[in-house]
């Protein structure tokens, strides 16, 4: 039986995501929740199970680009979507979001009120999938009132650097770097993520890594036969509201709210 974290984060852990921008969390779930995540998102991508305004999209890789934008609606039942949103919507994605161990990080780095910007489900299919460039998020193109400090991604397939593994640069999110956007420029790149800067988090199934949104990160394509399925949480102040519309979030912690 694997070992799970305690529910709570360890004073040295804190200590890492601040100077660091990241701390592996090992396993937070048994591996029975985490088959079971695997099993419901299988379930929505093949149109078993629907939501109504879950933002979708089918991978450019499918060869069906006129599927692959981003929009809220089911495209078609397929195991290769790249992306869905609003996961939170699902009981069993509500009710990972919501476990002990993200409330108390979220309270030591955000605070009592918590909402989250996306719960997202990310797949890069066998044999499939896109390069990922580098990036921070929410560095300049998600235009929040209160910039984000917090997402947690969850292995939901063992991440190798043949399928596609999370890139990093440790100690990368202490300023913004991109000058416009999120993505970095190619001198950007030269000067904040040469290779030997470069750390792989290859991981094993349900394994968690706590990330500052500003820590530069990357992925390439998956060149093997499975799938390399995650998901990614960025939790935000609840204060937090988007410049151009005003709009705000759901909130999770210390009850759901839809927005």
């Amino acid at each position: 039986m694997d070992k799970l974290h305690q529910p709570t984060l360890s004073g040295r852990e804190l200590e890492t995501y601040h100077q660091q921008g990241y701390v592996r969390l090992g396993k937070v779930a048994p591996k029975l929740e985490i088959e079971a995540l695997c099993q419901r998102i299988n379930d929505i991508m093949l149109g078993k199970i629907r939501y109504d305004n879950m933002l979708m999209q089918l991978c450019p890789s499918a060869g069906q680009l006129d599927l692959s934008k981003q929009t809220r609606e089911f495209k078609e039942a397929s195991l290769k979507y790249r992306k869905i949103q609003d996961l939170e919507q699902d009981t069993l994605f509500l009710n990972y979001i919501q476990k002990p161990l993200f409330r108390d990080i979220t309270q030591k780095v955000l605070g009592e009120n918590v909402s989250i910007f996306r719960a997202m489900f990310f797949n890069k299919p066998a044999e499939q999938g896109v390069t990922i460039n580098w990036h921070q998020d929410g560095a300049g193109g998600w235009n929040l009132s209160i910039p984000p400090k917090i997402t947690i991604w969850t292995a939901l397939d063992p991440t190798y650097i043949s399928n596609g593994c999370l890139q990093i640069i440790p100690g990368s999110h202490k300023t913004m770097i991109p000058e416009k956007g999120d993505l970095l420029s190619p001198e950007e790149i030269e000067a904040h993520a040469p290779d030997d800067k470069r750390l792989y988090l290859e991981m094993e199934m349900g394994e968690v890594v706590l990330l500052h949104n500003w820590t530069l990160h990357r992925s390439e394509v998956n060149t093997t036969n499975q799938p390399r399925r995650a998901f990614s949480v960025c939790y935000i102040d609840a204060a937090t509201r988007q410049k151009s519309n005003n709009h705000q979030f759901p909130q999770i912690f210390p009850t759901y709210a839809p927005s």
